[in-house]
């Protein structure tokens, strides 16, 4: 194993920035930028950092990444939700919704016929580690603990479990990261309605250009108190409302759905539309959304960084099994959002929600346009409410095909 060149927390932040910057300004170049045209950049930005892990630079683990997940993602959701244009948003309609159930449909489903297809190669107590992976991919860590408990899986399949799920994830969503590059093809090729989401892309650009001003230090300040302000107020109230759930009979089920940290995401959501409705909206002119689109693009950088592709030769079976279940899932996707007419942005959107979680499904949609990523962290947050039942859903459906 390759020793890790530069594993001291600001030596990576370093690295990380500086492969971002090496990136952005290939983008500008006039030879090297039409490779962008096929690729974004965010392809880049998640491969070029997982490349660099492999090849011992950086660290594949390292507190930076936790603590970039932890505080500067809700710093830059904040941001980003703090121009947002409510009603446009929720003129985007119940398509969303209904693309996120069909994702969760997809999962369910995907599960039995992956075990139908893959079990010849399997253990015969994979469906139970496949019953806690099918909470996981609807909902989240929570989700994944509760029905593997249920299903009575062993620490050592749960292992197995672990790995195969984190790689199937980021594989899937280095993938949705470069069709957004291609929606509007994709949008055409299977006519879907795109037009409420064009209609907030515009409004959204016209709101820009009049409030943009040069920004002054005061401006940036401002920006920074509001987003880490938020942030720790957000992480308070997570921690504070699980707590109180927990006194409460009634109410402690909750803390099996939404953990403390879905809480920080919620609150922190809510505080960014609070403030949208407020002055504080008009600091999108002073670069508020290319704060929040730089905490974006370091949470890709380090994904990325923390994707073992290597793994995938130490568990073929499983990882197969997997791939099959995302084939199922993302068919489901794609007929449902063919009949409806559904833009592309909301089938990727939704299945990031699905399968990777509210960590990542902001991501995914800032891809597509960073007014959209609040619609990520929604929408994940209807997967945490989903994961468990249908998670146990799915593990009926595995112990019958299993037995």
């Amino acid at each position: 194993m390759l020793a890790v060149a530069v594993d001291h927390p600001v030596g990576v932040l370093a690295i990380l920035l500086g492969v971002l910057a090496a990136i952005f300004a290939l983008e500008q170049h006039r030879v090297v930028g039409r490779l962008f045209r096929v690729l974004p950049a965010l392809v880049f930005c998640y491969f070029v950092p997982a490349i660099l892990a492999m090849l011992g630079v950086m660290p594949a683990e390292s507190p930076l990444y936790e603590w970039i997940k932890a505080y500067l993602l809700p710093a830059g959701l904040l941001l980003l939700v703090l121009a947002l244009d409510v009603p446009a948003v929720l003129r985007l309609g119940p398509k969303a919704v209904i693309m996120m159930l069909a994702g969760t449909a997809g999962v369910v489903i995907g599960g039995p016929v992956s075990l139908l297809i893959c079990g010849h190669w399997l253990p015969p107590d994979a469906w139970q580690g496949m019953a806690a992976l099918s909470g996981s991919w609807i909902g989240g860590a929570a989700n994944f603990v509760a029905v593997g408990q249920a299903s009575g899986a062993s620490a050592s399949m749960l292992g197995t479990i672990v790995i195969v799920d984190v790689l199937a994830a980021y594989l899937w969503m280095g993938t949705l990261l470069y069709l957004s590059g291609h929606q509007h093809a994709i949008d055409r090729r299977i006519k879907a309605d795109a037009s409420a989401i064009r209609e907030l892309e515009r409004r959204m650009a016209d709101f820009q250009k009049r409030v943009t001003r040069v920004p002054s230090l005061l401006d940036h300040l401002t920006i920074l108190a509001l987003a880490f302000g938020g942030t720790f107020v957000a992480h308070k109230a997570g921690l504070w409302l699980v707590d109180r759930l927990a006194e409460h009979d009634t109410l402690a089920g909750l803390n099996n759905i939404l953990s403390a940290s879905t809480w920080k995401f919620i609150v922190v959501t809510a505080i960014g539309v609070a403030l949208s409705f407020t002055r504080a909206r008009n600091l999108e002119g002073a670069g508020a959304s290319r704060f929040g689109s730089l905490t974006i693009y370091l949470l890709v950088a380090c994904i990325g960084a923390s994707a073992d592709f290597a793994q995938v030769a130490k568990y073929p079976a499983f990882v197969l099994m997997a791939f099959v279940w995302l084939a199922v899932h993302v068919t489901v996707l794609l007929l449902v959002g063919w009949w409806i007419r559904a833009p592309f942005f909301f089938a990727a959107v939704s299945s990031q929600a699905n399968i990777g979680g509210v960590a990542s499904a902001p991501v995914v949609a800032a891809a597509f346009h960073p007014a959209l990523a609040p619609v990520g962290a929604l929408l994940a947050v209807v997967g945490y409410a989903l994961g468990t039942y249908c998670g146990l859903l799915c593990m009926g459906m595995l112990r019958a095909i299993a037995e």
